[in-house]
């Protein structure tokens, strides 16, 4: 991708996600085989590529450098205008910062991790043309953790939510559901849902961020999973978005995979 098609996202809205990984070229083939994603070298230097769905940008995938956290998970990146003021607001507000703020590449980014350890990060640059569910990208992301009204405090306070801003992300919660909804221009970014359990041995359960991503046929895509090691867990069905399946892929990384929905005919 040149320097030309690359954009300026709205701060606080994500603008991209990434595996971090033991193996790049054994995950690569994973979700190759799980995904049909192709891949290209992108501007990070030989450790990082990106994966491609359709010859469009979908998510990246890096091999963990020195100094680097050692847990291999998928990382959402939230646009921001200023990173070094942005992980200043992270520690202010209790939570930490676990890399930077350094110069990659064509920006500057952080990885960073909110009060109940749910690991993100944040980037201020131009990034590939890229919104969560739509087009090539992830169709959801999904904050898993403890109670989602304090969650969204915390985000709200470090990225500037608020839909009085020009440009802003607008945040409303259902008490019942314990669950807030993130929206940009009316579109769905991000979802904060309560639930979580910080002291579980079960990843599943921890608080953490989570992609979800959509594919044609969701038993194939499953079965492709555990043929090349994966783990999956059983499916469920989510109100909103129908059949979905959990998968670990073998260094440890989870993510969801859900049936493509079909388009809603005109009315």
């Amino acid at each position: 991708m040149t320097a030309a098609e690359r954009t300026t996202p709205a701060h606080g809205v994500p603008c991209w996600v990434s595996l971090m990984t033991r193996d790049l070229h054994a995950a690569q083939d994973f979700y190759a085989a799980v995904l049909g994603w192709t891949y290209r070298s992108g501007t990070l230097g030989e450790g990082f590529s990106v994966a491609h769905a359709d010859g469009l940008p979908v998510a990246g995938i890096g091999r963990i450098g020195p100094g680097l956290p050692t847990v291999t998970t998928w990382t959402p990146y939230f646009a921001v205008a200023d990173v070094d003021a942005t992980a200043a607001r992270v520690r202010e507000r209790g939570g930490t910062i676990a890399v930077g703020p350094i110069r990659v590449g064509p920006g500057r980014g952080a990885l960073a991790a909110d009060r109940e350890g749910a690991g993100f990060g944040f980037w201020e640059g131009r990034t590939p043309p890229w919104s969560i569910g739509r087009g090539s990208a992830p169709a959801a992301l999904e904050l898993r953790t403890s109670h989602a009204f304090d969650a969204a405090i915390f985000y709200s306070e470090v990225f500037g939510w608020d839909p009085l801003e020009p440009d802003g992300c607008e945040v409303g919660y259902a008490y019942q559901q314990d669950t807030v909804v993130v929206r940009h221009r009316g579109h769905t970014v991000a979802t904060l849902r309560g639930g979580g359990d910080g002291a579980s041995p079960d990843p599943r359960l921890r608080p953490r961020w989570h992609v979800r991503f959509q594919v044609d046929d969701l038993t194939a895509a499953t079965e492709a999973a555990r043929k090349a090691g994966g783990e999956v867990s059983p499916p469920t069905v989510s109100p909103d978005d129908g059949p979905e399946s959990m998968i670990e892929d073998p260094d440890g990384a989870l993510f969801t995979v859900s049936a493509r929905r079909s388009p809603t005919p005109p009315g």
